[in-house]
This record gives structure tokens, C-alpha cells and sequence, in this order.
């Protein structure tokens, strides 16, 4: 048991305002990957509750038409500048392709800012009610600053200082925003189903039903789904709190696992290109998908294999 919490050890000898990404990538690929994986997708339904981002988002038809693809293309984005570092060729080229792609669409600041948000809270409240331990404060300061960073290279305003200050912003605009849109239900459907297509046909209802066990009663009524029963819900909060309890038997992680190593990742059996990587303008389509992508002008650096 004392060994697994060697890395936590290490991480609290760090700086959180200095040394945030390193704080962030041990704490993403080492300590947590499947559990931060699991919380940035349910980040998505979250984003897809507020009318103006889901119904852009079922116009462009990338999460409804390419699903595979758009989360494909998310994760390994994202991971890009967490694995080489937002000042590395990499990560300049996938900052640089979110900017580009983002210039081509009418997004409002809030909405951006309301979706950065997302990646900060949503990791944080999965952990401390699923995770084999919580976030320490030096973690939790590491993230916000990693998020600030982000944030500051994407040109959003008025990005929250604090995690206290993140999920202020994240709870005032959900309560404000959050409300049903034909499109967004489409987009959220879509998701489902995709999601559900990683396991063997028989389970996709499983998946379908777990799945909506872990949306709120806010996300459940903006998207009109019905509300699970205790039953679903029961069953699905205690298989992921029996994983973190075996979890936290076994030995820390010796090596550090990435998106393009995740076996949800489907598109690029041969590596791929962060210059290729995202989404490009839809003709006629002026609004956008959630921070994703990655620069279309970008050189094409920071290969890797998908697996």
C-alpha cells in the first residue's frame, strides 16, 4: 500500500504554479488514465446541455456523422499537449490547429470558457466520488493552472484563476444554460450509441443504461432522457467504486499510458499526424464543436501510433 502512493509523494515535492504539467501528466497518465478518460467523456454530455454548443455541434454533423473520428480525433489532440508539452513542436501544432479550427466559427467566449471549465471540474468531482483516491491540493492547483495555461494559448477571456473560481463559473452558467435543444439530444444519442459500440453488440444496452446512470438529473432533463431507476444506478455507481477499491491494491503504474494507446481509439491503426488531426469548416456552418481539433496550416509534426 505504501508504494502506491509513491507518486503522490512525488507530486507534492513539486511546485503546482511551476511545475503544473508535470504535476498534470503524472497525474492524467500515471495515477489516473482510465479515470480521467471516463470524466473528460462525460464532460461531453455536459457541454452538449447548453443549447448553443449542441445544436452547433448537430449542424456540423461531426459528433453525429464522424463520431468515431471526432472523439478520436479529441482525445488524441488533447493528449498531444499533455504528453510534449505546450511549448514543444507538437504542442504548439495542436494548440495552434484548436485555434485555427475555432476562427472559423461564431463561438462565444462564454461558451469556451464554459467548456474549459469542464475539463478542470468534471475530472475533479469523477475522482472524488469513483476515483482509488481523491485529488490532492497540490494537484488540484496544477490542474487549474494547466487549464489556465490552455486557456490563455486559445485566446479565451476571463479564465478563472482557481479551481474554486472554475467550478463557480461551471455551476452558474450550467444553471443559467442548461435547457433541452433537438440537436444537442441527436448529438447525445449519437455519443451513446457510440460509446456503446466499443463492446460486443449483446452489452451496447448495458453500456447505454450505465452510462446514463452517471448523468445527473440536470443533464437527464435538458436531454429529456427518462431518469434511471435506483436499480441501474445503484448497480453502476458500485461496480466503479468496487474497480477503485482494486485498484488501489495494485502496484503504481511504471510506465505512462496516453489517449493513442486507449483501445476506444479506433481510427488510426497506422499513427497519424497532429497536423491532420480535428475538424475543418463546414460550408455554410458558422459555430463549432467543442475545444477540440488541431491547426489545418500546422507542419505535420508529432506523430504516433493509435492503439
Amino acid at each position: 500500500m505504501v508504494k502506491r502512493y509513491q507518486r503522490l509523494k512525488e507530486i507534492q515535492r513539486l511546485d503546482p504554479e511551476r511545475d503544473f504539467l508535470e504535476i498534470y501528466r503524472l497525474t492524467v497518465s500515471y495515477e489516473f488514465p482510465w479515470d480521467i478518460t471516463r470524466a473528460l467523456e462525460l464532460a461531453l454530455y455536459r457541454t452538449y446541455a447548453v443549447p448553443s454548443i449542441g445544436r452547433l455541434l448537430a449542424r456540423t454533423g461531426e459528433l453525429t456523422e464522424r463520431s468515431q473520428k471526432r472523439y478520436d480525433d479529441t482525445a488524441l489532440l488533447l493528449d498531444t499537449v499533455v504528453e510534449h508539452g505546450f511549448d514543444s513542436e507538437a504542442g504548439r501544432t495542436a494548440v495552434r490547429r484548436i485555434n485555427r479550427m475555432h476562427r472559423s466559427y461564431d463561438i462565444s467566449n462564454d461558451d469556451m470558457r464554459y467548456v474549459l471549465c469542464t475539463f478542470v471540474v468534471t475530472p475533479k468531482r469523477w475522482l472524488d466520488t469513483y476515483g482509488w483516491r481523491g485529488l490532492s491540493g497540490h494537484e488540484v492547483r496544477a490542474f487549474a493552472a494547466y487549464y489556465r495555461t490552455l486557456g490563455a494559448r486559445m485566446g479565451i477571456q476571463d479564465v478563472p484563476q482557481t479551481y474554486e473560481d472554475f467550478e463557480r463559473t461551471l455551476d452558474s452558467y450550467e444553471k443559467e444554460h442548461f435547457g433541452w435543444d433537438e440537436g444537442a439530444r441527436t448529438v447525445a444519442d449519437a455519443t451513446l450509441a457510440l460509446m456503446g459500440s466499443w463492446y460486443p453488440r449483446p452489452l451496447a444496452p448495458v453500456v447505454r443504461k450505465a452510462s446514463l446512470a452517471l448523468l445527473d438529473d440536470s443533464l437527464l432533463r435538458a436531454f429529456r432522457y427518462e431518469r434511471p431507476g435506483p436499480l441501474a444506478r445503484g448497480l453502476t455507481h458500485g461496480a466503479l467504486r468496487l474497480r477503485a477499491r482494486a485498484v488501489r491494491l495494485l502496484p503504481p503504474r511504471s510506465t505512462a499510458h496516453y489517449a493513442r494507446q486507449n483501445p476506444e481509439i479506433k481510427g488510426y491503426p497506422d499513427g497519424y499526424e497532429v497536423a491532420r488531426l480535428g475538424t475543418f469548416p463546414t460550408p455554410g456552418v458558422r459555430g463549432c464543436p467543442v475545444p477540440h481539433g488541431r491547426t489545418s496550416d500546422a507542419p505535420a509534426e508529432g506523430t504516433g501510433a493509435a492503439g
